[in-house]
């Protein structure tokens, strides 16, 4: 019945705009005055309620200004202070040419509003003018940029020889955090290492990664041509399923071949094979950082492309995969200061994934940890460094499969050996 009831005072309502309106028309025809034609009192009412509007515009926006200036949390790095002053200024900028340029505007729409004995000035051109609204922006724009470009190439320059090096892989819907191990020196990836069945989620160059890896390959090309066999002698797959499998065997070979291909190459004078094989992989995945020590965050992404976030440490950077992309940072709030600064025992920092992803994009995160250097390097102490396992993840196959496995690894233990040579 309340429905009802507003409903109908709803279309009331209308009926009766509709009717004031036709009564305007008919006091309009009845004056013999044209539509467009607006007395001198109305004119001049208008431009004193553009002038309220003003006051009341105004005031609203210096309102909510004042209201929701600090909407972002404390910044807890070096160059986040920096990049809120750069915002500050920015937004000072912006808002003195909004008072300044909508103050105009009022102000000249109520004071020259028309009248019947004023006429307007007409000139087509004024060097002086065009001057000041060409140079005035210019000047202003370029302070902007540069002070922006200064401020980014300082954020996202190279990091010292010092740093702490860490990389964080992307995946629907996770992340992998990666440190270097005791040579400091985080070891080579290869899209095609990546292998589920012997835990080498990040596809990390070793020597045993590798014979690892072909392992699993031999083990899955056996599988399929075992099911076309099986298919052939009961003759139970029709041609089109056959073509499948086949290009299926195709394909994992010449993934095993891209693995062969894998050649020796120096990462700042280590052993690529040699730096991955005491890299540690954060087990729960965390991202640890000591305070007042400079971070290098390399990123990469096995799937689509994400975007690694750290609000309070003002870091964004896309993650992309086949582009690794880098940021560095000096953290300087401990996750234990800024819960008293809070006054909440429960927070922390988040690494969030700020592109829309997937289904489960909104659950893509996991805490940051600021601590000390004693309290980072203990729990580096209690991390695993990273082995590949020798064990591959398909089943058992037939002697002559086991023996192509053995060959395999035997070619690229040789390869090595030359490669090294």
């Amino acid at each position: 019945m309340m429905k009802l009831l507003i409903i109908l005072v709803v279309i009331l309502g209308i009926v009766a705009l509709a009717q004031l309106a036709k009564v305007y028309e008919h006091t309009r025809e009845l004056r013999k005055t044209r539509e467009e034609d607006i007395s001198y009192a109305d004119n001049r009412m208008n431009a004193f309620l553009w002038i309220l509007w003003m006051i009341v515009f105004f005031g609203s926006s210096l309102y909510l200004m004042v209201k929701y200036a600090h909407t972002l949390p404390e910044s807890a790095s070096e160059h986040g202070v920096a990049l809120d002053l750069l915002m500050d200024v920015n937004l000072w900028l912006v808002t003195i040419v909004f008072f300044v340029v909508n103050g105009l505007l009022f102000w000249f729409a109520a004071k020259y509003y028309y009248r019947k004995d004023r006429r307007a000035k007409f000139f087509p051109h004024d060097n002086r003018l065009e001057l000041i609204w060409t140079i005035v922006p210019s000047v202003v724009l370029a302070f902007i940029i540069i002070y922006g470009l200064k401020t980014w190439n300082t954020m996202t320059g190279d990091a010292s020889e010092a740093a702490i090096k860490v990389e964080v892989t992307s995946e629907q819907f996770k992340w992998f955090v990666r440190y270097p191990g005791q040579d400091n020196v985080l070891g080579a990836v290869n899209v095609n290492m990546i292998d589920p069945g012997t835990q080498n989620l990040l596809g990390i160059i070793t020597e045993e990664s590798i014979p690892a890896r072909i392992e699993t390959v031999d083990a899955s090309i056996a599988k399929e041509k075992e099911k076309i066999d099986s298919a052939a002698k009961l003759a139970l797959l029709p041609a089109s399923a056959v073509e499948a499998i086949e290009d299926k065997i195709f394909r994992l070979e010449r993934l095993k071949q891209r693995i062969l291909d894998i050649k020796n190459y120096e990462v700042k004078g280590v052993s690529a094979w040699s730096a991955g094989a005491d890299d540690i992989i954060a087990s729960p995945a965390e991202l640890h950082l000591p305070v007042g020590v400079e971070v290098e965050l390399n990123f990469r992404s096995k799937d689509v492309i994400h975007s690694a976030y750290l609000p309070h440490f003002r870091a964004q950077m896309n993650t992309v995969p086949g582009v690794p992309t880098r940021f560095k940072m000096i953290p300087t709030i401990t996750t234990a200061e800024m819960r008293e600064k809070l006054d909440d025992p429960d927070f922390d920092y988040l690494l969030l994934c700020n592109k829309i992803c997937g289904v489960s994009h909104y659950n893509m995160k996991i805490p940051v940890i600021v601590e000390t250097m004693a309290e980072y390097e203990a729990w580096l102490a209690t991390q695993p460094t990273f082995v590949a396992s020798e064990e591959p993840a398909a089943e058992e196959n037939a002697t002559e499969e086991v023996a192509t496995e053995e060959v395999a690894a035997e070619n690229v233990s040789a390869e090595l050996i030359t490669n090294e040579d």
